[in-house]
């Protein structure tokens, strides 16, 4: 028994389900497809608690949203994911390598846009694009530039690559930011309001591009927004926190049918925030 359980840690095996029938015993092995883990996070700022033993996870081929009213800590929570800021105490690992531990090998599989992505006005997209790739040291400068094509193809700007950023739509500008994030061919992707300030032209392309990256590609998406019903198009699954606390986690049907007799995200969120109690 001592040697089985040494295998599983070893292997990040999940879980193990163990089927008995007379003297035989069945073992089947499930690897793990957790892509993304918060394990009690905390994050304090001088005697303020932002985020408070926060817990969820993220699986492989989900669309996850995050959600919470302004200053529940959203922004704060997905820095701290990123590797931008470090937590107070708690886990976050990427495909099972911890961020604050193993920085590096954890952000070689997220992609992110935090905010709106930032580009050289007066470069092509292009470009840009190049210029970044070229952070990428283990890849040959030939294989750069080929992904920079690639993934101008992935997100519909091929035609326009040669254009100066400073031309380019908002709209543009977010798939241009979302080609950034697939540069490192990530497991999963980050994004922090990606919606914002896109007419609903804009926020349909960008809508049908997470969902052609899921489904082609395998991509696991988390993904913080105020556009309900966008993300109610979108998401299989919800994380939601208010005051830096989990509020609520599950899929999105889960939630709308719980707190919801419209059939709309955006009731159930309401409905959830102006409760005391937490429902997960």
């Amino acid at each position: 028994m001592e040697i089985l359980e040494n295998l599983i840690k070893s292997l990040k095996i999940s879980f193990i389900l163990i089927l008995k029938k007379k003297i035989r015993i069945k073992v089947v092995f499930i690897l793990s497809n957790t892509k993304l883990c918060v394990k009690n996070l905390n994050k304090n700022i001088g005697r303020r608690k932002i985020i408070q033993d926060l817990s969820f996870e993220v699986n492989k081929g989900d669309i996850c949203g995050f959600l919470g009213p302004n200053g529940a800590g959203k922004t704060t929570t997905i820095r701290m994911i990123t590797g931008l800021i470090k937590p107070t105490s708690g886990e976050i690992t990427i495909s099972g390598k911890n961020i604050v531990n193993n920085r590096g090998e954890a952000l070689e599989n997220l992609g992110a846009i935090v905010e709106s992505p930032i580009f050289f006005p007066y470069m092509s997209g292009r470009k840009n694009l190049q210029n970044l790739a070229r952070l990428n040291k283990g890849m040959e400068r030939k294989k750069q530039l080929e992904k920079v094509e690639e993934v101008l193809e992935i997100v519909g700007l091929k035609d326009r690559a040669k254009d100066k950023v400073k031309t380019y739509s908002l709209g543009m500008k977010q798939r241009l930011g979302i080609a950034q994030a697939l540069l490192n061919d990530p497991e999963i992707v980050i994004l922090d309001e990606p919606a914002n300030g896109l007419d609903p032209m804009g926020m349909k392309e960008l809508r049908e591009l997470i969902i052609m990256l899921n489904e082609t590609k395998g991509i696991t998406f988390f993904i913080s927004s105020h556009l309900l019903d966008e993300l109610q198009q979108v998401c299989n699954k919800l994380v939601l926190i208010k005051e830096g606390i989990l509020i609520w986690t599950g899929t999105t049907k889960e939630l709308i049918k719980e707190s919801s007799n419209s059939g709309r995200l955006e009731d159930a969120f309401i409905n959830i925030m102006t409760r005391n109690e937490r429902i997960i």
